[in-house]
């Protein structure tokens, strides 16, 4: 047992400490300028972050739950009420759904990638749903070209969660292959700001220029509102300035991720697998944005990793339908791998700035499992 400090699951001041001089002359640049909301840093963090998406549009907005909004209203053919979406990821899909005046449904996920699939998606789709939203869960960019033509064969569109997948690339990147992309900049996120921020991205200009309406009162010109569901949902200039100075490490910083969840794995390879397994976060197609492990005995496991001074959390331990708020909407079909990773994933401490001898600390404390 350790009399040590424990291994923290995150560390934000570590990346500001990293950042400050660079995110101080930033902030100067800003004040300076004279601008608080839309100006130019505003507007070159948009063709900074399409051009790294390689896509034609970016449009900042206040969150990533205003993001996932926004996109749902501008997708939602007419006629349609219904959001299909994963009920492991967080509820924030759920959320957004009810923001945006429709009803998220529920399919299961794989049981592998814990993301939906074509398998999973195709039971449940109809003519009443006119969203499939799939979340790139800790990371995992999932494949999306098959679940595309699937959507669009029934009528609907495909919006990507990207929140936890900002860098991971295939054939695209994540965000790139859906009718839209929505992204967080929580600061927690691989992409963080110091507070708050979203964007939501695309290949469609009618998708980008209806967005940029919603996210300011469904304006078309100055007090003059056109489109119903609009917001007040702006990426401010302070945070676009800052993100603008963290975008260029995304790539590096998901590798040094991806290399500690790689020590993680190894530290894990000789355990009873019911007892800890750790998610592998290998290549560019995963932005590693948690060090996911899964436990038939999470809450012993949780307690020993305590004991041998290492944090963990759980990502996510209630699924949606499951919270009071989303009961209504409970399907009455069962979505078994949806239940079990409630029941069995946690998360390790994972950051960039994390040190090799803390890492250490985390091996050890997963080797003592054994």
């Amino acid at each position: 047992m350790t009399t040590g400090p424990t291994v923290a699951m995150n560390d934000l001041s570590r990346g500001m400490q990293h950042d400050r001089d660079d995110l101080i002359a930033a902030a100067t640049q800003v004040i300076d300028s004279g601008y608080a909301i839309h100006g130019a840093q505003h507007a070159a963090f948009e063709r900074e972050l399409a051009d790294y998406l390689q896509v034609t549009d970016a449009v900042g907005v206040a969150s990533g739950t205003d993001a996932l909004e926004l996109a749902i209203k501008a997708l939602m053919p007419e006629g349609r009420r219904e959001v299909l979406t994963a009920g492991n990821a967080g509820a924030y899909t759920s959320t957004a759904t009810l923001r945006a005046g429709f009803t998220p449904r529920y399919a299961d996920v794989d049981p592998d990638s814990l993301c939906l699939s074509v398998d999973t998606v195709r039971t449940q789709l109809d003519g009443r749903v006119g969203v499939v939203v799939v979340t790139h869960l800790y990371g995992l960019r999932t494949d999306l070209t098959a679940l595309r033509e699937l959507v669009e064969a029934n009528g609907s569109t495909l919006v990507e969660d990207c929140a936890q997948a900002i860098g991971a690339h295939a054939d695209s990147y994540a965000g790139a292959t859906g009718h839209a992309g929505t992204f967080s900049f929580y600061p927690t996120k691989n992409l963080g700001a110091i507070g708050d921020g979203g964007a939501v991205v695309t290949n469609s200009p009618q998708t980008a220029a209806r967005v940029r309406q919603l996210r300011q009162y469904g304006w078309s010109k100055k007090y003059d509102a056109t489109l119903t569901g609009g917001a007040n949902s702006r990426l401010d200039e302070m945070q676009a300035a800052f993100l603008r100075v963290r975008l260029p490490q995304v790539d590096a910083m998901n590798a040094r991720r991806r290399e500690i969840i790689a020590r993680y794995c190894a530290a894990a390879a000789d355990l009873d697998p019911s007892v800890l397994t750790v998610l592998p976060a290998t290549g560019a197609s995963h932005a590693a944005h948690l060090a996911v492990g899964r436990s038939a005995e999470r809450d012993r496991v949780r307690s020993m990793l305590l004991a041998h001074g290492v944090s963990t959390d759980v990502h996510f331990p209630i699924a949606d339908w499951q919270q009071p708020a989303f009961a209504a909407y409970a399907p009455t079909h069962t979505l078994p791998n949806t239940i079990a990773a409630c029941a069995e994933v946690l998360s390790l401490p994972l950051f960039p700035e994390l040190r090799d001898e803390e890492v250490d600390v985390v091996c050890a404390a997963i080797r003592s499992l054994g």
